[in-house]
């Protein structure tokens, strides 16, 4: 059986199309349809499902993605101790990641990197914390950024505390002092990031305010900040998101000093990749320096 097809069925479902999956890997769409067709012939099973929503898994390809997901992460693994034990360093980091990361911490992570290991690939893959935890745990993802706690079965290392302010309209009464209780906010109309995309807001509302009066949702923390700057509402967000914007919203910390905690994520540390444990090294280094 062909590796290969399973990389081109793994892709057109992480990508939803069979023409996106076809210029990632290279072939045309005719290309991808006749491995997919090529594939379920040489199962006897039919794997994917076309219609005008899209492409979608069937109940046997829902169950045979992870296990041929693991053998191409396999057979990166041994790509990769292949090139180490002839002293290159080569492959593919698969990482999940969500904007406010993204936007301060990889890109010096990622010119380091860069310098000193110029043939490992790195595939940033964006998304909130529910699709990075699935991504991990299905495969698709080699490391993925969270805040934690996660959900059970992936291995994770703590990296660093990030505080969560209150976010408060420019004229807002409360703009004038230095710290809040959330009893002070128990009237408030709140805008919170939509499930999936937080857990860390809604966990700090439902532990200290018996009914939040929350009128909007929006998987972008930016949009947030610009609906309460025009005094829709306020929030509670994490400094990191808040950092190096330019806004006219105001920022108090909490009383009780919230924090949420990010981490990095993995199905196993002990089965990462030698490319992804070289990055996991950078990623520690990074992080570990930006307390001194």
């Amino acid at each position: 059986m062909s590796l290969f097809k399973y990389e081109v069925l793994s892709a057109v479902v992480e990508l939803g199309s069979l023409t996106r999956a076809g210029e990632t890997l290279g072939l045309t769409q005719s290309g991808v349809s006749h491995a997919i067709s090529s594939l379920e012939k040489e199962f006897g099973l039919a794997l994917l499902t076309r219609s005008r929503s899209g492409i979608r898994l069937t109940e046997s390809g829902e169950r045979l993605l992870r296990p041929m997901r693991e053998l191409l992460a396999a057979q990166e693994q041994l790509k990769q101790e292949i090139a180490l034990i002839k002293g290159l360093q080569a492959g593919t980091v698969r990482l999940g990641t969500f904007t406010s990361v993204s936007v301060h911490w990889l890109p010096a992570m990622i010119k380091a990197f860069d310098r000193d290991y110029p043939g490992i690939e790195l595939k940033l893959i964006e998304g909130d914390y529910r699709d990075i935890e699935e991504g991990i745990a299905g495969g698709s993802m080699d490391l993925g950024f969270l805040s934690l706690p996660s959900r059970e079965g992936l291995d994770t290392l703590p990296l660093k505390k990030d505080r969560m302010l209150c976010v408060l309209p420019p004229d807002h009464p409360l703009c004038g002092e230095r710290r809040l209780s959330l009893s002070q906010l128990e009237d408030e109309v709140f805008i919170i990031p939509k499930e999936g995309s937080d857990y860390d807001v809604r966990r700090i509302l439902e532990e200290s305010i018996r009914r939040p009066r929350i009128k909007y949702e929006t998987h972008d923390d930016y949009a947030i900040i610009a609906m309460v700057e025009h005094g829709l509402g306020i929030s509670i967000l994490p400094e990191l998101v808040l950092r190096g914007r330019d806004h006219r919203a105001s920022m108090v910390e909490l009383e009780d000093g919230r924090y949420r905690t990010l981490g990095i994520a993995a199905a196993s540390f002990k089965l990462l990749s030698p490319a992804a444990k070289r990055f996991m090294d950078y990623i520690r280094e990074y992080v570990g320096s930006l307390d001194e």
